[in-house]
C-alpha cells in the first residue's frame, strides 16, 4: 500500500476540453479503437457528455500525479489507459460534436445567440460574485470571462455550466442563478457550437453513423476512467479521498457516490445496434447541468466543429 499522506481537501475545477481542431485529432488517433470496440462493450448513455468530458480533464493532473504510484503498486494494471485518458476524452468531445452537427442545427443559430448573450452574462456575473466569496475556482472564472466571440460564447456557457454543477451543494442558495439556468447554459453551448460547425462546414456524418462513433467514443472514455478510478481507491484507501481525487461521473447532487465500477444502470441512449448493459450500482442523480439535451464542459475554441478530424497535434487544455 501506498504509504499515507496527507488528504487530499480542494476539489478540482471541471476542466476545458482542447478547441475542436485538437479534438479531432484525439478523435483520429484513436479511430481504430472506436471502429473495432465490440458492441457488447457500448454502454448506455446516461451522463451528458461534454460535463463528464469536463469533469476527467479537471481531475487529470491529479491523476497523472499518482501514476507513478500507480506504476509500482499495481503493476498488472493497464496504466496505459491513464496516458491515453486525455485523448479518450477529447475524442468523446469531438464525436459528440459531430452527433449534434449531423441534426442540421444552422437554422436554429439566430435564436440560440440570442439566448445565449444574456444568459453567458448572468451566469458570468453570478460566478464572479461567488468567486470573489471563495465559493468558486476564480482562476477559472477568470479565463471564462476572457472569452470572446461566438465560439467563446458557446464555450463559455458549457464552462460555466460545469462549474455551477461541479459546486452546486456549496453554492445553492447564495446566488441568484437557477437550476435552470445553469442547465440551459449547457444544453445551448454545445448546439452553438454544432451551429456554427454547420454553418461553416456544412452537415457532419449522418445522424445513424454519428450516434454509433459517439456511444463507442463515449465507452471507452468511460472504460478507461473507471478503471483509473479502481486504482485511485486502491493506493488511496487509509487516505479517504479517492473521490475527490477521481469522483464518479454517475454522482448527482442528492444521489450517493457512485462505485468505482460505476457505468449506467437503465438505458437512456443507446447507438443503434448497440447491447443494453446489464444493471450496475452506480445510477445516482445527476447535478443540474444534466439534461436530456447536451450540456455543460467544453472550452476556447479557434474554429468551430463540422469539419472531418484534422491533422492538428493535440494541445493539453488549460488548467481549471
Amino acid at each position: 500500500m501506498v504509504k499515507p499522506s496527507t488528504p487530499i481537501k480542494k476539489k478540482p475545477a471541471p476542466g476545458k476540453p482542447a478547441a475542436p481542431p485538437q479534438a479531432a485529432a484525439a478523435f483520429d488517433r484513436i479511430l481504430p479503437e472506436i471502429e473495432a470496440l465490440s458492441p457488447d462493450r457500448l454502454i448506455a448513455i446516461k451522463v451528458d457528455i461534454p460535463r463528464a468530458v469536463s469533469q476527467v480533464l479537471g481531475v487529470l493532473p491529479g491523476l497523472l500525479a499518482l501514476r507513478p504510484a500507480i506504476a509500482e503498486h499495481l503493476q498488472t494494471h493497464d496504466v496505459a489507459l491513464l496516458d491515453r485518458l486525455e485523448t479518450y476524452a477529447l475524442a468523446a468531445w469531438y464525436a459528440h460534436l459531430q452527433w449534434l452537427s449531423s441534426g442540421g442545427a444552422e437554422n436554429a443559430l439566430k435564436p440560440l445567440l440570442a439566448e445565449a448573450i444574456p444568459l453567458r452574462e448572468n451566469l458570468l456575473g453570478d460566478a464572479e460574485a461567488l468567486a470573489r466569496r471563495g465559493l468558486l475556482d476564480a482562476a477559472t472564472v477568470a479565463e471564462i470571462r476572457a472569452g470572446q466571440g461566438h465560439i467563446d460564447m458557446a464555450n463559455d456557457l458549457v464552462a460555466l455550466s460545469a462549474l455551477f454543477s461541479a459546486s452546486w451543494s456549496a453554492i445553492t442558495g447564495k446566488t441568484a442563478a437557477t437550476e435552470e439556468e445553469v442547465k440551459r447554459a449547457g444544453e445551448i453551448g454545445p448546439q452553438l457550437l454544432a451551429a456554427l460547425g454547420v454553418r461553416e462546414h456544412g452537415k457532419g456524418p449522418g445522424p445513424t453513423e454519428a450516434a454509433d462513433k459517439r456511444a463507442r467514443a463515449f465507452a471507452l472514455l468511460v472504460h478507461a476512467y473507471d478503471q483509473t478510478r479502481r486504482a485511485v481507491s486502491y493506493l488511496r484507501w487509509n487516505e479517504g479521498d479517492a473521490e475527490t481525487i477521481a469522483p464518479s461521473l454517475y454522482k448527482g447532487r442528492g444521489g450517493r457516490a457512485a462505485s468505482s465500477s460505476d457505468t449506467a444502470a437503465e438505458p437512456e441512449e443507446t447507438a443503434p445496434g448497440a447491447a443494453t448493459p446489464a444493471p450496475t450500482d452506480g445510477a445516482a442523480t445527476h447535478a443540474p447541468a444534466a439534461g436530456t439535451a447536451p450540456a455543460a464542459g467544453a472550452a476556447p475554441a479557434v474554429s468551430p466543429p463540422g469539419a472531418g478530424p484534422q491533422a492538428t497535434p493535440a494541445a493539453a487544455p488549460p488548467s481549471g
